[in-house]
């Protein structure tokens, strides 16, 4: 580890790892190549989702605030709360379309009001600082190594269980029926960023835990809408969900996901049991080939775990669930840049840890900001003893 400092650490890694990611991309442009590493992130929880990068010019706007928007009154959340989202206007464009993450609900215990599996409630607190928590990863706009500090977000609240993905109201029980409005409410905050940023020419399509997964098919969907803007899509946290047809189909049905997919005619003569997690990566990718799909997982993340047995996936191999994801994604025809860090923490992109974890040499920060930035970017993959964090 470099001494020293935090913010000249900082630099110094930065530095480095650009100089870093610069040499090796060009010789792993294949996500299947076996780059290896040894360090990890710092805490970060379910609810946190952010991204950092290297310094650039000073910003735009560091203090444009966010404005919230109370949603249509087809929105909610999953036991009737208003729905609103949030916007910040910055340099108009660069957009962060940003899902939050949250957890999930498919059955009357998972779902009743109360339940830890999931929020309930929309609220703007990560971006906004409300909460307890200062904001960090890229919502900590006042840090000048935050690659997104200068660009303008569309804030996408979650509170329905169903990963942004649906629009269904379902009875578990006689006590417990949940309003699954992910789709509605995200298409709500959707078409603001077309309203607001309609010229934009950068739009970064990301989201954490819950929040990732949706990421994929609305970066296909900003293709289509703003067909002159170069769309890059990031999922934190969310890779080790593999496509099961049966599991697919139960829980979708549960949520009403399958009517939401998109009217593309790659997804012609799809069933429920083929719109999975990683078919989102694969059917978003032959729909729009020009978009740029990454991927952040820690190797043993526990959540990802936890929720995977819920689900009836296996959670023990978490690491080699997550390259076979990755390689189902790659063998569809889809490129997906992949970082792999060692450790059982989940997300990234809201912790601070983003600005200093470091893998075999390749900065993450200095990762993230050259793929921000449109550059190519290699896997970066931990070996060794995945499970226990370096450093």
């Amino acid at each position: 580890m470099i001494g020293g400092p935090p913010l000249l650490r900082r630099a110094a890694l930065l530095a480095a790892g650009l100089a870093l990611v610069a040499g090796t991309a060009a010789c792993s442009s294949d996500s299947g190549s076996d780059d290896a590493g040894a360090e990890t992130a710092t805490d970060a929880t379910a609810s946190t989702d952010t991204t950092t990068a290297a310094a650039t010019d000073t910003p735009v706007d560091p203090q444009a605030e966010w404005v919230e928007h109370e949603a249509p009154p087809e929105c909610e959340c999953a036991h009737g709360d208003p729905y609103s989202y949030w916007t910040r206007t910055a340099d108009p464009d660069k957009v962060v379309l940003y899902f939050q993450g949250g957890g999930a609900c498919f059955s009357a215990d998972m779902c009743a009001e109360g339940s830890d599996s999931y929020f309930q409630v929309a609220t703007g607190a990560q971006v906004t600082g409300t909460d307890t928590r200062d904001p960090s990863g890229i919502f900590d706009l006042n840090d000048p190594d935050n690659p997104f500090r200068d660009w303008s977000f569309v804030y996408v609240p979650y509170c329905t269980g169903d990963l942004h993905l649906g629009d269904n109201v379902n009875e578990y029980s006689d006590e417990v029926t949940v309003s699954h409005k992910g789709f509605v409410n995200a298409s709500a905050a959707y078409d603001t960023l077309l309203d607001e940023f309609g010229d934009a020419r950068e739009v970064f399509v990301t989201g954490s835990s819950a929040g990732g997964v949706p990421a994929p098919m609305f970066g296909a969907l900003v293709a289509d809408d703003l067909p002159d803007a170069r769309v890059s899509v990031l999922a934190d946290a969310s890779g080790a969900y593999p496509s099961s047809p049966a599991i697919n189909a139960a829980i979708g049905a549960l949520w009403g996901t399958f009517e939401n997919v998109p009217d593309w005619p790659e997804n012609e003569g799809l069933t429920a049991e083929d719109w999975g997690v990683t078919d989102l990566f694969v059917q978003a990718g032959a729909h729009a080939p020009d978009v740029r799909f990454a991927r952040y997982d820690n190797a043993y993340d526990e959540v990802q775990s936890s929720f995977s047995e819920l689900a009836g996936f296996a959670g023990d191999d978490l690491r080699e669930v997550i390259l076979a994801n990755e390689a189902y994604i790659e063998d569809g025809g889809v490129d997906v840049a992949g970082f792999l860090a060692p450790g059982t923490t989940h997300t990234i992109l809201g912790s601070p840890g983003l600005y200093d974890l470091e893998v075999d040499g390749t900065s993450f920060l200095a990762w993230l900001t050259a793929y921000a930035e449109g550059r190519d970017v290699p896997d970066v993959r931990c070996t060794g003893d995945c499970a226990t964090p370096s450093g």
